[in-house]
């Protein structure tokens, strides 16, 4: 029996990531204090003019509902440390520096438009006095950078992160997704990496379970939870583990970074990004498509108007993403199926002249149609006996339904044909 907790998450397919932070001013990447072997000193300049006055909590939950997207996963932490809510545990928090809680902002928009509330938190935290040098910290390659651990106790900075865990899952009433990132045990470079022991990833995820029962929990802290994240790559087949089903979120960006990076124009098309999501659907997955505010909190323009596209797609073919999943027919080679109920869309990746041929759907289709307008499609069954001539198509093979197309492919990002299915 699916799990109850699950049901939002696989009905609503497609998601809005959000990172921001100090890294949002210094707009070169949210690794940035990683990349650039930046010191606290260097770092703090950030922290210093945080100043979010455009982050307008409210625009965000809104163009995540026009973009047609069920639910959002704001950065509350993000590796560097800083805080976007009223943390006690720490003055590194954005309440320190402009007074705004943006989590309780944040948590609040989203209620007031009916989203589902998902919270990013690292389990890293390169600005902890007792979160101890590793291959990924900024300080990895200082002079004599082991013996920077000398005195520094992951004990310690275990109780600060359940402790800041504990303030996220108990002050902002129903959490319904966590994202923690990331756990990576291997050894490199001379230094070893950190795994679950590091985290005490179990009581943890007790802790969550404790006090948010109903909260879908991410994979990342290198124990089983809910549902698997593969990042910045596209599974090919649907993701089964010991021949069991899994639920998973392709993680994406629009420009490869996750935070705001000015000068990255590296942008992927909405065309692109409407064939990623259909694609995740097929497989059974979601799309968690990132954006990443400005060093002042604001949707870039090159962002606003792709998810402004994605918007207006997802206005007209809704239907093939929210509620569907994978279907067990072979598509043709033009394109994808996802399944809802009866309805079977086939999702065209590209335009094919004359006709579509689907196998094994002979006798199974009762009505077909452009979603895009609603428009009729005629459908046909040959005689897969039928020899090529001059002008005449061989037969298609035994079973084939056969769907009838205009020549002049529909002005939508990806075209859409839903099939009624008989009932079997």
């Amino acid at each position: 029996m699916e799990d109850m907790r699950q049901e939002w998450f696989d009905r609503a397919r497609f998601g809005m990531f959000v990172h921001f932070g100090l890294y949002s001013g210094a707009a070169r990447h949210e690794w940035v204090q990683n990349y650039e072997r930046l010191t606290d000193e260097d770092y703090r300049q950030y922290f210093e003019h945080f100043d979010p006055d455009l982050f307008d909590a409210n625009a965000l939950a809104r163009t995540a509902k026009e973009t047609g997207m069920g639910y959002v996963v704001l950065t509350t932490k993000h590796h560097d440390g800083f805080c976007l809510w009223d943390s006690k545990l720490t003055d590194f928090t954005s309440v320190r520096n402009t007074g705004r809680d943006l989590v309780r902002e944040y948590v609040e928009a989203l209620r007031a438009e009916g989203l589902k509330v998902g919270l990013y938190h690292s389990v890293i935290d390169w600005h902890h006095p007792d979160f101890t040098v590793d291959w990924n910290h900024p300080r990895r390659d200082d002079e004599g950078a082991h013996a920077l651990n000398v005195g520094r106790d992951m004990a310690a900075y275990r109780d600060y992160l359940h402790g800041q865990v504990r303030e996220l899952l108990t002050e902002y009433g129903d959490i319904d997704y966590l994202f923690f990132d990331f756990t990576y045990p291997e050894e490199k470079d001379g230094w070893v990496g950190k795994g679950p022991g590091d985290w005490d990833a179990t009581a943890l995820l007790d802790l969550c379970r404790e006090l948010q029962p109903n909260m879908l929990v991410n994979d990342r802290l290198g124990i089983p939870a809910d549902f698997v994240t593969p990042e910045q790559y596209q599974p090919t087949s649907p993701i089964v583990r010991d021949g069991v089903p899994l639920t998973w979120e392709a993680c994406q960006t629009l420009n490869g970074s996750w935070g705001y990076h000015r000068d990255n124009t590296d942008q992927k098309s909405p065309t692109m990004l409407v064939q990623m999501l259909v694609d995740s659907v097929s497989m059974g997955g979601n799309m968690l498509l990132n954006i990443g505010p400005d060093g002042r909190g604001a949707i870039v323009p090159r962002d606003a108007q792709t998810l402004g596209e994605i918007g207006e797609w997802m206005r007209l073919h809704r239907g093939a993403v929210i509620g569907a999943g994978h279907a067990s027919f072979t598509p043709p080679r033009e394109g994808v199926y996802t399944r809802r109920g009866n309805r079977l869309y086939l999702n065209l990746f590209s335009w094919p002249m004359g006709f579509v041929h689907l196998p094994e759907l002979a006798g199974k289709v009762s009505y077909a149609r452009l979603l895009n307008d609603g428009s009729w499609l005629r459908t046909s069954v040959s005689d897969p006996d039928r020899e090529a001539d001059l002008m005449t198509p061989a037969g298609e093979a035994e079973g084939t339904l056969t769907v009838h197309l205009p020549v002049r492919r529909p002005d939508v990002l990806v075209p859409v044909i839903e099939l009624t299915m008989i009932d079997d």
